[in-house]
């Protein structure tokens, strides 16, 4: 064994785990969910929702957690129109899983910009 190969004990040596055994522990480690926001569910929502309609939302209206996931109505304009409050919008259910990935998406609802709901 040549002279460079021997190591003086404690120097410049690294630890006796290498990197990678430390990543395969960490990835064999089951991973606690982590809690996520109602305001990072409504932004995961509407960004997808607009990568599929190529829509933009304009509001999120609803949103609440679930034991899968979350879910949350959002407010897309569908046709624009002069003056605006003839605008058509539609609201749409939207099923997020865990990650936030969304599984399910439904148009609930088409209506005027300036439709008011009557609730009795």
């Amino acid at each position: 064994m040549a002279a460079s190969d021997k190591s003086e004990p404690g120097r410049g040596r690294r630890s006796t785990r290498s990197e990678g055994a430390a990543r395969r522990e960490s990835a064999e480690r089951p991973r606690r969910p982590r809690k996520r926001s109602a305001a990072w569910a409504m932004r995961s929502a509407s960004e997808q929702l607009s990568e599929l309609l190529g829509r933009r939302p304009e509001s999120v209206s609803a949103v609440k957690p679930t034991e899968g996931g979350w879910e949350a109505d959002v407010e897309v304009l569908e046709l624009e129109r002069v003056p605006q409050t003839t605008s058509v919008m539609a609201t749409y259910h939207v099923t997020l899983d865990e990650e936030g990935d969304l599984v399910a998406y439904e148009r609930t609802r088409r209506y005027t910009r300036g439709q008011i709901d009557r609730r009795s």
